[in-house]
């Protein structure tokens, strides 16, 4: 009986659209740096975001 597995792993280049690790990475990143901002005008304004952007 002939072995059927593969002798090579291929080499699959990295998606670019969906979730893959970058994307992931990216979206993890722009979270933090939004959450950190809403917090510093909250701090500096003595407002709540809703308030400071005139929706409350």
């Amino acid at each position: 009986m002939a072995n059927l597995e593969p002798t090579q792993t291929p080499k699959l280049e990295e998606p670019k659209f969906g979730f893959n690790e970058y994307a992931e990475r990216l979206n993890g990143r722009a979270a933090m740096i939004g959450f950190l901002l809403t917090l510093a005008i909250e701090y500096f304004s003595g407002q709540g975001l809703l308030t400071w952007l005139g929706l409350q």
